[in-house]
């Protein structure tokens, strides 16, 4: 651990008056080791900070790293990068944002019924999607092409570098200085190389972060079913090619026919959503007391992830994903935005990289410091759709502001 001067704490770590009665970080942190599971991840004994800082005297450290994370400027531009649909496309569908926004709610319930650290399980779900850069997959993947012969880029790692190093939001420390729970997180989600960084890879995420990445599933595969149908591409009818859904919309249409399709459509979504967490916990419950794991370090070192459906219910999940997949996620009027997204990261990067003369200042300083392709990178992946649209055409439109 690297110490930091006296004056370079964070002022809201700072000793507060208690009065009779209050709740403090030590309240919270007994009652977690007389509640949680004996498999779930204390606060109490979390590894720590990359650099010291006194506790806080009324929040635990993983309450401290949500807290951290949504005040972050990376958490508050994914408003604005597309979860499936480009944001300008439509106020009504989700965004980066409010899709970590229901897949925190989904793992905090589910981490509740399994008496996990719910406070873990959300900082953990509200950071996970830190690492995506603009256009969601597709964006992704140009990026990967880009960076394919200078360091690579996956978002988890990325998302990594976002809270250790990108973020400058406290003069002690680069980054967020997030407990080492939240940020293994990303480590071991990532085929990157993070290593270096103090995580052992082969180990098992936590259970709090198992929890997540299902329930990231879970949440992005029952909500894509909700913006499919409202845009028009999906309808309820063809979804009955699909086991899950063709079930549950017909206990819905024959149970209440008296609702309106909207509310059919919504009902059966959230029915989905209702199945699959509770599948996950009786499931995992059955998983956990097989296994026989009593504490978060024999969990790390089992040999089978322990959160996770049913057989039966991970087959429906897959078969609902291979649906979205050969005709939402592929349709032509999502494929033409895909092919707008190539050709603007490209061509961004490529411009710079020809010329980095052309970044900002800083940026070109970031540049000498990290590498060119590295500091392209960054700029990029931290910008939202309309913000590399923009960059776009500063660079190539002929008339546009530079």
């Amino acid at each position: 651990m690297n110490a930091m001067p006296p004056e370079s704490h964070d002022p809201s770590t700072c000793s507060l008056p208690e009065s009779p009665g209050t709740v403090t970080r030590e309240t919270i942190e007994t009652r977690e080791s007389e509640q949680l599971a004996p498999y779930a991840m204390c606060a109490s004994a979390s590894r720590g900070r990359r650099y010291e800082e006194p506790a806080h005297a009324y929040r635990t450290a993983y309450m401290r790293d949500r807290d951290r994370i949504t005040h972050a400027a990376a958490f508050r531009k994914l408003e604005y990068k597309t979860q499936v649909f480009v944001n300008h496309q439509g106020d009504y569908y989700r965004t980066r944002l409010t899709h970590t926004l229901e897949v925190s709610q989904i793992a905090r319930t589910a981490a509740r019924a399994l008496r996990l650290n719910e406070d873990l399980t959300e900082a953990i779900a509200l950071s996970h999607d830190l690492g995506h850069g603009p256009f969601g997959h597709k964006g992704e993947y140009v990026l990967q092409a880009l960076m394919e012969d200078h360091g690579g880029f996956e978002h988890n790692a990325h998302g990594l570098r976002v809270v250790d190093v990108l973020e400058t939001r406290y003069p002690g420390w680069p980054g967020l200085n997030l407990s080492h729970e939240v940020r293994e997180a990303f480590a071991l989600h990532s085929p990157l190389d993070t290593g270096n960084l103090g995580f052992q890879k082969g180990r098992r995420p936590l259970l709090e972060a198992q929890l997540v990445d299902v329930c990231d599933s879970l949440a992005y595969l029952a909500h894509d079913l909700d913006d499919g149908i409202s845009s028009g591409i999906l309808t309820p009818e063809q979804l009955c090619d699909v086991e899950i859904w063709r079930l549950v919309w017909n206990e819905i249409v024959q149970g209440q026919p008296h609702l309106s399709t909207h509310l059919q459509v919504l009902t059966t979504v959230k029915r989905i959503i209702d199945i699959g967490v509770t599948n996950v916990i009786s499931s995992s419950l059955a998983r956990i007391a097989a296994s026989g794991v009593s504490t978060p370090e024999a969990v790390q070192l089992h040999a089978h992830a322990l959160i996770g459906f049913s057989a039966e219910m991970h087959r429906m999940q897959r078969r609902l994903s291979h649906f979205l997949h050969e005709h939402f996620y592929n349709h032509p009027r999502l494929m033409k935005m895909g092919g707008k997204a190539k050709r603007i990261i490209t061509e961004v990067f490529r411009a710079y990289q020809q010329d980095a003369r052309m970044l900002d200042l800083p940026d070109r300083e970031w540049a000498e410091a990290v590498g060119v392709e590295r500091a392209i990178c960054d700029k990029i992946a931290a910008m939202s759709d309309r913000e590399v649209q923009e960059e776009f055409d500063r660079l190539f439109a002929p008339f546009a502001r530079a």
